[in-house]
């Protein structure tokens, strides 16, 4: 099946925050021509448009461009990515950046869900993640939203630098209370090559304690639950109806399309990766020469693990009959011994043909994912 789903990557933002290490360009508006100019260029190799069900078009911050290169920017991705008519079509943007004109521009190009980067609703803990909205400019935004867009997501950080759980749970409260349709929580990382690295290299700043970090993702999935969001994936909640549909294309193991700088794509078996230097993927681009830095053409072993790893971050788990039916492989074999020694340490739950994670599972969810991706003794 060819792919249903395309993410572009614009890099441009206003200001790079301590604890991001993604492709980003930061006072660079000089180089925003160029980069349309390029991804219309990379586009073409697709030789024709290409339908997709989900388009999802990520940063960096889409929403820092202004008005006219943000409309030229939907003039070339909804050329070459048509969407479906009930098609889902999100969205990242900066609280910062959004008013009534640039909203309408949204909506004139077809978004229909937007993904706001509000990270939190606290204004010292906004400081501590050197963001410069405040709950306030949120609340404004969200005024003028509301009823505009099929759904609204909001991402949340929990773990800065010097949060309690106090801060934390009400945070979530504060969340609860605006009714979004979808919340994505994530603890804070401290990545090589981002701010917060070297800080805390130097001791300037510590992380949560390790446990006190567990209660608080206990308290999202806990409070978030029961006011009315499905905890779908380790990290997503969503209200009845509002899944991210394209993400569920990445945790589902399907192809999909990619372009902009730093973008990966998968489509027949092969995962490619673009030059994350904007300035590198312009000239190569605008060149006649291939964006992509880093090929790998995976074996159908391969997918089958990853198709495992995505699919268990699903809070529905698996299906062992309609895994094999999928891919070919059988889990058990797949897995080997890991499995049963999972399910004995209450890791993960086995019901029949189903397998899913615990809520133990939850908490250690990522050093499980490696045991998966070997190869069975």
């Amino acid at each position: 099946m060819p792919p249903a789903a395309a993410y572009i990557h614009v890099p441009f933002c206003r200001r790079r925050c301590g604890y991001c290490n993604f492709t980003v360009a930061v006072g660079r508006e000089d180089r925003i021509e160029d980069f349309l100019t390029a991804l219309d260029r990379e586009l073409q190799s697709l030789g024709q448009p290409r339908p997709v069900e989900t388009l999802f078009v990520g940063g960096g911050t889409p929403t820092h461009l202004a008005n006219d290169p943000l409309q030229r920017l939907f003039q070339i991705v909804t050329r070459w990515f048509p969407l479906a008519g009930d098609g889902e079509f999100s969205i990242e943007a900066n609280p910062e950046d959004l008013d009534a004109q640039k909203i309408d521009i949204l909506i004139a190009a077809g978004v229909n869900r937007l993904s706001l980067g509000v990270q939190s609703l606290d204004d010292r803990k906004l400081d501590r993640l050197q963001r410069q909205h405040r709950r306030e400019t949120i609340d404004r935004v969200l005024a003028i939203c509301w009823g505009r867009f099929a759904s609204i997501s909001l991402d949340l950080i929990f773990g800065a630098p010097g949060e309690s759980l106090d801060v934390w749970t009400a945070d979530l409260q504060a969340t609860i209370q605006r009714m979004p349709h979808h919340v994505s929580t994530y603890g804070l990382t401290y990545e090589k090559g981002a701010m917060f690295w070297g800080r805390m290299l130097r001791g300037q700043l510590r992380p949560v304690d390790e446990e006190v970090e567990r209660q608080m993702y206990l308290a999202a999935i806990d409070r978030l639950s029961a006011a009315g969001w499905e905890h779908y994936e380790v990290s997503n909640f969503a209200r009845p109806g509002h899944r991210c549909r394209h993400n569920e294309v990445y945790w589902t193991g399907l192809p999909y399309y990619a372009a902009g700088p730093g973008a990966a794509r998968y489509v027949d078996g092969v995962r490619e990766t673009n030059h994350r230097s904007t300035t590198t993927w312009i000239r190569r681009v605008l060149g006649g020469q291939s964006p992509v830095a880093e090929r790998e053409i995976l074996t159908d072993e391969q997918r089958a693990r990853e198709r495992l790893v995505f699919q268990m971050r699903m809070l529905d788990g698996i299906q062992r009959s309609r895994f094999h039916q999928q891919t070919g492989y059988d889990v058990d074999r797949l897995v080997g011994s890991e499995l049963p020694l999972l399910i004995d340490q209450g890791l993960i739950h086995q019901d029949g043909d189903q397998l899913r994670l615990t809520r133990a599972g939850l908490l250690v969810s990522d050093a499980i994912w490696p045991r998966f991706l070997v190869l069975a003794s």
